[in-house]
């Protein structure tokens, strides 16, 4: 047998534990660059550059 609780939660203790568990929404950064938006610390998908350096090679027709 697994363990099961005693007592029911009530739904003020089950919604403060999930008080935390929302997603937070993207925060992106404009890229010093070509100034499109961006992760931060992360390469530029546009242009390829990281840090002022360009890192990877982007094709032009890839979309």
């Amino acid at each position: 047998m697994g363990a099961v609780p005693k007592r029911k939660l009530s739904k003020g203790r089950r919604d403060r534990r999930r008080a935390h568990d929302a997603l937070r929404p993207l925060q992106l950064v404009e890229c010093p660059r070509c100034h499109e938006q961006r992760l931060p610390h992360h390469v530029c998908p546009s242009c390829g550059t990281y840090r002022g350096r360009e890192v990877v090679t982007v094709e032009e027709g890839a979309s």
